[in-house]
């Protein structure tokens, strides 16, 4: 069938897109991402905008993050970097932060980068007007809440000093607040922004743009005045490619630089091409969240009970390939807070009885595993589940629904168990704390266990409050730990990522959040 493709080209820099076009048309007619000295990556389907006001999903944060500067930024690894700001610094009670902006930077049109243009940034995304993307990383600005809600004019936490620097008064204590400003939709954009902002985007970053073919790529140029230095390619060109089998064999073909192997095909690209392979674990637990307030879930000792009735080693390595770690706790192993002498729930089915007659149900009960009838590979792990689970009397239905309708349904408590994965937003165990565990993020914050600790709330808190990196990290081990005990989900494992690179690609490497990857030291190198 036909489709209707919208071409955008960036008019102000003519001339360099016609160059920019030649060469990309060089790299395809030797081979593409194999030969000439472009990059090509994907995305499953086309970005929603690239305005960073409109950043709700993964491909226009990625984008974003190639064409926009935040005033901090998050390296492949997660480690937040100074961005626009070259420097930082908080006051003790980590509630009020001053950054200062590097000198010497300028927009994709020439335009000087000056602190104005921060503040005017950032009232934009929050403007009730014009905001549409997420914009949660700034509510903890006072009076960032009021404005957004068309109750105040200003923010009055976001203080424009001079044309260098930018000071900023949060509602409360939070040390990690930096990596809230490395998010997308806390991009710098030009006051005012060009006509058509969405489709030609003017930014800061390492690239700028050239066209996009809705629904078929967009194309970069190397930002050669780029303040962190070029990018070592010339072009980097994102194909909108939605099936995993076809962006396998686009990448075998040499029309991409890098992919992600299909899961089905793990063990097959493990023995044909092992040293394309590069692993990581990612910051994402895949987890089955006991509701702490429905029936027999109740009770801790059933919550126990199944953490034990289930063998997560034998799932992981036949149902997920073995493409996992092990979860001891919500926190993942990359992360400062993580455990890594804390030792999973072991698969002891005895013990997983005793609990069940102790907590009053020795002949087991009945309960429903709600999964998303798309993704094919958590169903499978979802009938594992069952099949064990019944081995000690507990009895599940599996209920299969479309992933909106899962998602509401959890958020609103009438599931049992739902198996589902979290996403971070920002690399700190607190992006696994607070919205999986606090009360107060209970059903849409994320806490679809709805487990409930005054002790825990206290301590998430003091965490947030506290400037000193090891003291807070100390604190993450310490309310891990409790929520481990507890048992408020059925803990499986933090997903590995596994990618191939071409071998003509040099200097890649698999982000852990998606905003990681700046594609600035990758390039394609010299032939042997």
């Amino acid at each position: 069938m036909l489709r209707h493709l919208l071409r955008t080209v960036n008019l102000f820099d003519t001339a360099k897109s016609a160059l920019f076009l030649w060469i990309l048309a060089a790299c395809h007619s030797s081979g593409g991402a194999t030969q000439g000295r472009g990059l090509t990556y994907y995305e499953s389907y086309d970005p929603r905008s690239l305005d960073p006001a409109l950043s709700t999903d993964v491909p226009t944060g990625e984008m974003i993050t190639l064409l926009f500067d935040c005033l901090t930024a998050f390296d492949a690894d997660g480690h937040v970097l100074p961005g626009l700001s070259d420097r930082w610094t908080a006051d003790r009670a980590a509630q009020r932060f001053v950054f200062h902006l590097r000198p010497h930077v300028t927009f994709h049109d020439g335009r000087p980068l000056v602190a104005g243009d921060v503040k005017r940034a950032l009232l934009r995304v929050l403007n009730p007007a014009t905001h549409g993307g997420r914009v949660w990383p700034l509510l903890p600005i006072a009076g960032a809440a009021d404005f957004a809600d068309g109750r105040a004019r200003d923010v009055r936490g976001i203080e424009v000093l001079g044309d260098t620097a930018v000071r900023f008064t949060l509602t409360e204590p939070l040390a990690v607040f930096p990596k809230f400003l490395a998010m997308p939709v806390a991009s710098v954009v030009p006051s005012p922004v060009p006509a058509d902002f969405a489709q030609h985007p003017v930014g800061t970053g390492p690239w700028r743009f050239v066209a996009w073919e809705h629904d078929d790529y967009l194309r970069f140029a190397a930002n050669s005045t780029y303040w962190g230095g070029a990018p070592l390619a010339e072009s980097l060109t994102v194909r909108i490619v939605p099936e995993a089998l076809t962006r396998a064999a686009e990448f075998l073909s040499g029309r991409l630089s890098v992919v992600e192997v299909p899961f089905g095909e793990t063990v097959k690209w493990q023995q044909e091409h092992p040293d394309w392979l590069k692993r990581k674990p990612a910051l994402r637990p895949i987890y089955v969240p006991l509701n702490n307030k429905r029936g027999p879930l109740r009770d801790p000792r059933v919550r126990l009970a199944i953490n034990h009735a289930v063998n997560v080693p034998e799932i992981l390595r036949t149902v997920w390939n073995g493409r996992g770690v092990l979860a001891a706790g919500s926190i993942p192993p990359a992360l400062g807070g993580s455990d890594p002498g804390r030792r999973p729930y072991g698969y002891d089915t005895t013990e997983a009885r005793r609990l069940l007659r102790a907590a009053g149900y020795p002949n087991g009960f009945n309960l429903q595993l709600w999964r998303s009838g798309t993704n094919v590979e958590l169903g499978r792990v979802a009938q594992a589940i069952q099949a064990q689970l019944a081995a000690v009397g507990i009895t599940v239905e599996i209920v299969s629904r479309d992933a909106s309708s899962m998602r509401e349904a959890v958020r609103k408590g009438d599931t049992d168990m739902a198996i589902t994965d979290w996403w971070a937003d920002y690399p700190d165990a607190d992006n696994f704390l607070y919205p999986l565990f606090h009360s107060a993020s209970a059903g849409p914050g994320g806490n679809y266990s709805f487990y409930s600790d005054r002790v825990t709330d206290s301590l998430i808190m003091l965490a947030r409050r506290t400037p000193d990196q090891q003291a807070r990290e100390a604190l993450y081990r310490r309310i891990d730990r409790r929520i481990f005990d507890a048992a408020p989900w059925l803990y499986l494992w933090f997903a590995v990522d596994l990618w191939a690179e071409h071998p003509s690609i040099e200097g890649w490497d698999i982000p852990v959040v998606f905003n990681g990857q700046h594609w600035t030291k990758v390039r394609v190198a010299a032939r042997r």
